[in-house]
């Protein structure tokens, strides 16, 4: 940017400024959000993400279905009777015998169907 251009700009925020065009924003006189935090290597999608409100429905199937197995312990300890425990692991199950026949919509799947009888001993385990 030139010294021209850059006094173009300060006039036109002196002015600005002037109309009153800066007073009452939102956010005034509070700290800028991660101050003073150290920024993480994906920080700009991170708040892309936030901004567009875009969540776990943007993932691929294979990773949706990853982060549900990952998740599974914390999902079926909510649940109060085995045949829901259960149907919740076949369910998954079933998503997961689709997305390994289907044409991938992303990275393929690097796990197949969970053990059913495995998933319900580790609930019982964990309930007592």
């Amino acid at each position: 940017m030139s010294d021209r251009q850059a006094r173009g700009v300060e006039r036109a925020m002196r002015e600005a400024e002037a109309r009153g065009e800066f007073t009452n924003l939102p956010g005034a006189g509070k700290p800028l959000p991660g101050i003073g935090q150290p920024a993480a290597d994906d920080w700009w999608l991170r708040q892309k993400a936030t901004r567009e409100n875009i969540g776990a429905d943007a993932l691929p199937t294979a990773l949706k279905l990853r982060k549900e197995v990952d998740d599974l312990p914390e999902t079926l300890d909510a649940l109060t009777d085995e045949v829901a425990v259960e149907s919740a692991v076949e369910d998954l199950n079933g998503r997961i015998r689709k997305a390994l026949i289907g044409p991938p919509d992303g990275p393929p799947l690097n796990f197949g169907p969970i053990d059913t009888e495995a998933a319900l001993a580790a609930w019982r385990a964990r309930r007592t």
